[in-house]
């Protein structure tokens, strides 16, 4: 890895994170109008062809790329995540992509947390300290107890929860298997689980909807081949915490595509938790 281009991780970065809020607006559009699972089937099956064709390409082919000494693990990883995408769009359908977003934004914060007891790290008091602050924002975005709060808003939270989790497991899984194996895994097996769901949830597209969901298919294999190319020229603590602008650009698609507002209670705790994230990062990269 070359640690001469951080600028151009950093614009790999910024493109990742606007080709995943265009996601997430497609996304929000199409569940809107479908299930749930059946969208994220379809995006699924488009996934795995896409892991399967980077694999297919790499040395050793499909063969190697699906060793691994660790399968149980692996497939719980991608029926994890898939889980996860399902929750989150779901929460969309609820709470429109600015307020989902804002509560999401705290997985770092919870990986941080979680990264004791799953992996062994050690965090030390200021990283504690700034997963206190940042808790304290996402309370500030819930309400919790004030008469206005409301209980679809505990959805992104536990979306963001369980892709806590994935991220944690994924660095475990790492110790074994290379980002090849894990990526491999993750299409596939998630792909058929999220087929033993959705196919039970089938219903008939619109034309234009189809058009929508081919952009999200297209989308989603972009992102994730953008993010690849990030972490292949540029150290993963450089431009993390560039992806939280995923969180601007939601709110933007929010703002101009769908009529949402920003309460000010969302506002003031999403620069909250994005902050405490930041320093998170910054104590990680430190400590590293």
């Amino acid at each position: 890895m070359s640690a001469s281009t951080p600028r151009l991780g950093i614009m790999l970065m910024v493109a990742t994170t606007f080709v995943f809020a265009m996601q997430d607006g497609i996304s929000r559009h199409l569940a809107a109008e479908y299930n749930v699972f059946m969208v994220t089937m379809v995006r699924y099956w488009f996934f795995a062809g896409f892991v399967i064709t980077l694999a297919s390409r790499r040395p050793g082919g499909l063969a190697q790329a699906a060793r691994t000494r660790q399968p149980l693990l692996q497939s719980f990883r991608a029926v994890l995540l898939v889980a996860e995408i399902c929750v989150m769009v779901y929460g969309f359908t609820l709470l429109g992509l600015i307020e989902s977003h804002a509560v999401f934004a705290a997985y770092p914060l919870l990986i941080a947390a979680l990264s004791g007891p799953v992996l062994g790290e050690s965090v030390g008091w200021r990283r504690w300290s700034a997963i206190g602050v940042g808790f304290v924002g996402v309370l500030i975005i819930l309400q919790p107890g004030l008469g206005v709060f409301q209980p679809e808003a505990v959805v992104p939270l536990i979306a963001a929860l369980m892709f806590a989790l994935y991220g944690l497991l994924t660095r475990y899984a790492a110790r074994q298997d290379n980002a090849t194996t894990s990526f491999f895994w993750t299409g596939t097996v998630g792909s058929v689980a999220m087929t033993m769901v959705g196919m039970w949830y089938w219903q008939a597209m619109s034309g234009p909807d189809w058009g929508w969901m081919a952009l999200l298919c297209v989308s989603g294999a972009l992102g994730h081949f953008l993010l690849i190319k990030c972490y292949e020229v540029a150290e993963a603590s450089a431009v993390q915490p560039f992806a939280y602008l995923q969180l601007v650009f939601a709110a933007i698609l929010g703002i101009s595509l769908f009529g949402e507002t920003i309460r000010w209670n969302v506002a003031l705790g999403a620069v909250i938790v994005v902050f405490a994230g930041l320093f998170t990062l910054w104590r990680e990269r430190q400590n590293a």
